[in-house]
């Protein structure tokens, strides 16, 4: 039996504010240790049939970064839901909502800058 490992490294400041994230995967093709500026991990427990999460980000994360993790990660949930279950029609929804998310999120945006 093969085993992977994943390491990752959390930075914190005196207020226990995220400074760095980093990580490095042993069946990676990259070499070095890479930087985030936000991770999210999810588990299945089973037993108590509930998800537990890791959400984080650096103090330098933008806004604007944020929206795009957000969009990608909905995005991509939606692809694993596909491959996992066959099931794509909810695969279809889940895509276009994080279309539409990131849409708002993006008009959301502009009005802000636009405020300013």
């Amino acid at each position: 039996m093969h085993k992977s490992t994943i390491n990752i490294d959390v930075v914190l400041d005196d207020k226990k504010i995220p400074d760095s994230i980093s990580w490095k995967a042993s069946d990676s093709s990259a070499d070095d240790v890479q930087a985030a500026k936000a991770m999210m991990i999810a588990f299945w427990d089973s037993g108590d049939k509930s998800a537990l999460r890791i959400d984080l980000w650096t103090k330098d994360m933008m806004v604007d970064e944020m929206g795009d993790f957000f969009f990608q990660t909905l995005s991509s949930m939606a692809d694993t839901l596909q491959r996992a279950t066959n099931y794509a029609d909810l695969a279809g929804d889940l895509k276009a909502f994080s279309k539409s998310f990131n849409e708002k999120f993006r008009a959301k945006q502009l009005a802000e800058n636009k405020a300013d």
